[in-house]
């Protein structure tokens, strides 16, 4: 689950983790009198959206130039810039060219910056540790430093079992350079921010830019934090804070009914049951020539109506051109899948080619089910072979 950057920075204050004052705004009302409530005489007004890249990114329609970041020193500019954000497309290289719509924004206290840096804590599964990655080059992507200057990334594991270090928390804050009341401000603030990221049971928690003020403060300057969707449970405050608005409208569906769905560029749609599975179906159909549309998983334990739902979520998507239904029945009876398939085919009227290949428990029940059905169901014998006639299915759809 991710949040918002405002809502990143009220927990991380929580757990001490230094950050400039601000207020969230949904009017441009709200966003004067948000910057009545600061010093100044410098605000900074930020567009609210699940994207990174707000600072670079562009609003639809606007010729001014201006992204979703701005640096203002009047109140009327305050106001201008709300007034010109809310409500508007702000498009950005995590967005995709159809942007996000601004429904909120942050207007924050201006900060005296001397340095900018980047700071992240994210779980490493090949190491099964907490990792600690740092660098001098703040304010851009980590991608790109890695790209062109992997030597300016720092990298502190921590092993979980016995928690952060003061060596731990020293050897970034000398690795980004920083002596003096820096250097101890940057200490604090890792320890902090590993407290919080545990605590929370985030999954990553980003800080682009962490900044040093003139005076030598260490501050976070922006903050992304996503969590374990598995540990919400443990944390109603935090899931309180989801933004179903910025959530795909599939995804939003699938979580509805407990499925695990990623949307993807294909047109190959995808149903399968385990992860592990749903990969190798993707894998296989790109080595096919295809392109899967999704990743969906309905999990080991699915009825009727969670597969009757899927195949919903599934042709909701413009781009579907086939779908693939892939399911090992274990715990999963292969004669529910095939109830659940023949429902919603014919509830939303399939118009595409379809192809299921089952196998596992009463696969024999749920093949006499399909046939009889009166569906034109494609039949598959295995993997390989219902990606080969899936594809096909898909191109000579595509070419008709």
């Amino acid at each position: 689950m991710n949040i918002h950057e405002y809502q990143a920075k009220e927990l991380l204050r929580k757990y001490g983790v230094p950050t400039p004052q601000g207020f969230p705004a949904t009017s441009a009302e709200e966003a004067v009198k948000a910057a009545q409530s600061l010093p100044g005489p410098v605000w900074v007004v930020k567009s609210q959206i699940h994207a990174g890249g707000r600072g670079a990114g562009r609003f639809k329609g606007d010729k001014s130039g201006k992204g979703g970041v701005r640096v203002v020193k009047s109140k009327e500019d305050v106001r201008t810039a709300a007034e010109a954000m809310i409500g508007q497309v702000l498009v950005t290289k995590q967005t995709g060219p159809e942007g996000k719509q601004v429904q909120r924004l942050y207007v924050e206290d201006g900060c005296d910056i001397a340095k900018e840096m980047y700071l992240s804590l994210l779980i490493d599964r090949a190491t099964s540790r907490v990792t600690i990655m740092a660098s001098t080059e703040g304010g851009m992507d980590i991608e790109e430093v890695a790209e062109k200057h992997p030597e300016k990334i720092i990298k502190v594991s921590v092993d979980p079992a016995s928690g952060i270090s003061g060596f731990h928390a020293r050897k970034v804050a000398y690795g980004l350079g920083l002596d003096g009341a820096a250097n101890k401000s940057c200490i604090k603030f890792v320890t902090a921010m590993y407290k919080a990221f545990t605590e929370l049971d985030a999954s990553i928690v980003e800080i682009n830019p962490l900044v040093v003020t003139g005076a030598g403060d260490v501050l976070a300057l922006d903050a992304k934090m996503n969590f374990d969707d598995n540990a919400l449970f443990r944390h109603p405050d935090v899931a309180a804070m989801r933004d179903e608005s910025e959530e795909d409208e599939k995804e939003r569906a699938a979580h509805k009914y407990d499925l695990s769905y990623v949307a993807l560029d294909g047109n190959i749609g995808c149903m399968v049951n385990g992860a592990g599975l749903a990969m190798s179906t993707m894998d296989i159909i790109k080595l096919e020539g295809g392109q899967p549309a999704n990743f969906l998983d309905v999990g080991g334990g699915a009825d009727k109506e969670k597969v009757t739902a899927a195949f919903k979520i599934i042709l909701s998507d413009p781009k579907v051109k086939g779908i693939l239904v892939n399911i090992f029945g274990g715990i999963m009876r292969c004669d529910v899948i095939a109830e659940g398939v023949i429902a919603a085919a014919k509830e939303v009227a399939l118009k595409v080619p379809l192809v299921v290949r089952l196998e596992g428990t009463n696969v024999e029940k749920g093949k006499q089910i399909m046939a009889a059905s009166g569906l034109p169901i494609i039949s598959a014998d295995d993997l390989g072979d219902a990606a080969k006639k899936i594809v096909a299915a898909t191109r000579n759809a595509k070419a008709a």
